[in-house]
């Protein structure tokens, strides 16, 4: 029989790739453990292997395919002794559609869930009999939501609230389709609308949600140039849509004296040793002194290196920040694992070689996926302060401004002080106000207090 070759998940959060590069042609022999083809996800690039032995009898899915979807099957395998050209004549009977083929190993569970409903309710008509309404908040707003049993939990995995979705069929029910479009931002109700109210009706901002259409119609053609999105920002987009919507988040700002810091920061950078290229071994950064002292804030106040779910608080036994990273073509957050026994020169290598890596979209998923908290610094733009959106399934993130000499007082005298405001975003469901300031203030006597960190 031939063996499907199916689009690969390399991320627990990957919903869709691009197939950048064949390795192999069609009568190509391949072993398990031979590189096949180059995946790009949003954020990396991901060499895929075969796990099965025998010939590639077809290729389904051209190289430079964008937004294939997960368990898509890309390519046919004829086994040992089979058939090749048997196995390449019945591929294409197997070809998924593009966006729906994201869902094709589960439709049976998700099909039998709502057949005895169906029975019970013969009165209604059939296309809209299947799923019940959207649970928890669409029912507190009395409003009922038909959808299929795929599209119900394709919004479910997906994070999306089924009443947001414009329905494309029959009575306006949410097809599979519909989840497709909304992740990329398309078919979405305004949030009021969602929630039952008139469709004019303010949002939190003061303001209905626009289409792209109403946008579009704000701007003369040819006065703008539409760059579509990429998958990052799309990635980007609806990870932090879903944090802002689903995370009470509050602020805490502090200023920190870097006196002592920036004279031991001179003092070690002055020592470092040379490499056999004559450079220093390493050249430590303020940020790199901030990921330290966070690390070990975290450790001083346990309560806070913590991930929320909603069975139960995730106590993380080390810190593992992530850092974020400006690219070209968005953001990412690489992780600095168990940062609390690193040494600040080790951090500081580290940091270098993950963001250059980052850089070169060539990151693994386990190196920039989950952590505890992470930093976001703005300072070398001269930023004073900002706050920053948690990244989740994190509870919190640091925001830190540029250092500046300021007037401060000390002993009844006004005198200048180097002074760097830094402000914590906190997940009030997993970190409480006073939690969190504990958290901040033991990250402030750290940081005005380096040699504490190497003790």
């Amino acid at each position: 029989m031939p063996i499907n070759i199916l689009m690969p998940a390399l991320s627990p959060t990957m919903e869709k790739g691009n197939l950048a590069k064949w390795l192999k042609k069609e009568g190509d022999k391949v072993k398990s453990g031979d590189v096949i083809a180059e995946i790009e996800t949003d954020k990396a690039t991901m060499e895929v292997e075969a796990v099965d032995e025998g010939t590639i009898a077809k290729i389904l899915v051209a190289e430079g395919t964008q937004d294939v979807a997960v368990n898509a099957v890309i390519a046919v395998l004829a086994a040992d002794g089979e058939d090749v050209k048997a196995a390449s004549s019945g591929a294409g009977a197997d070809k998924p559609k593009p966006a729906p083929a994201a869902a094709a190993p589960a439709p049976k569970p998700a099909a039998a869930t709502p057949a005895p409903a169906v029975a019970s309710a013969a009165k209604a008509p059939a296309p809209a009999a299947a799923p019940a309404p959207q649970p928890a908040a669409a029912q507190s707003n009395g409003v009922r939501v038909f959808s299929s049993p795929l599209a119900l939990r394709l919004a479910k995995d997906a994070g999306i609230e089924l009443g947001r979705i414009n329905g494309s069929g029959p009575h306006g029910r949410v097809v599979a389709a519909d989840v497709e479009k909304a992740k990329s931002g398309q078919g979405l109700k305004p949030a009021a609308a969602a929630a039952g109210a008139p469709a004019g009706a303010t949002g939190a901002i003061g303001a209905p949600a626009m289409s792209d259409q109403q946008i579009l119609g704000l701007y003369e053609q040819g006065a703008y140039e539409s760059v579509p999105h990429d998958s990052m920002r799309r990635t980007i987009a609806q990870r932090l849509t879903a944090a802002t919507n689903s995370m009470p988040t509050f602020y805490l700002t502090v200023d920190c004296d870097l006196g002592k810091l920036s004279s031991a920061r001179e003092e070690i950078n002055a020592a470092a040793g040379k490499d056999k290229a004559g450079k220093p071994l390493y050249k430590l950064s303020v940020n790199d002194f901030v990921i330290k002292a966070m690390a070990i804030a975290l450790q001083k106040i346990p309560e806070a290196n913590v991930s929320w779910t909603e069975a139960a608080m995730l106590r993380h036994k080390h810190s593992d920040i992530g850092v974020a990273v400006a690219l070209p073509f968005g953001l990412i957050t690489p992780i600095i694992r168990q940062a609390e026994i690193k040494s600040i020169s080790a951090i500081s290598n580290e940091m270098k070689e993950l963001a250059a890596r980052a850089k070169a979209k060539k990151l693994k998923p386990s190196e920039y996926q989950g952590g505890a908290s992470s930093v976001s610094n703005l300072g070398m733009f001269g930023i004073k302060d900002f706050t920053a959106v948690i990244n989740p399934p994190q509870s919190s993130i640091l925001a830190v401004g540029t250092g500046e000499e300021r007037a401060v007082v000390r002993n009844g005298q006004i005198v200048a002080a180097t002074i760097m405001s830094v402000t914590l975003s906190c997940d009030h469901r997993a970190i409480d106000g006073a939690l969190g300031a504990e958290l901040i203030t033991a990250f402030k006597k750290l940081i005005e207090n380096p040699v504490m960190m190497v003790v």
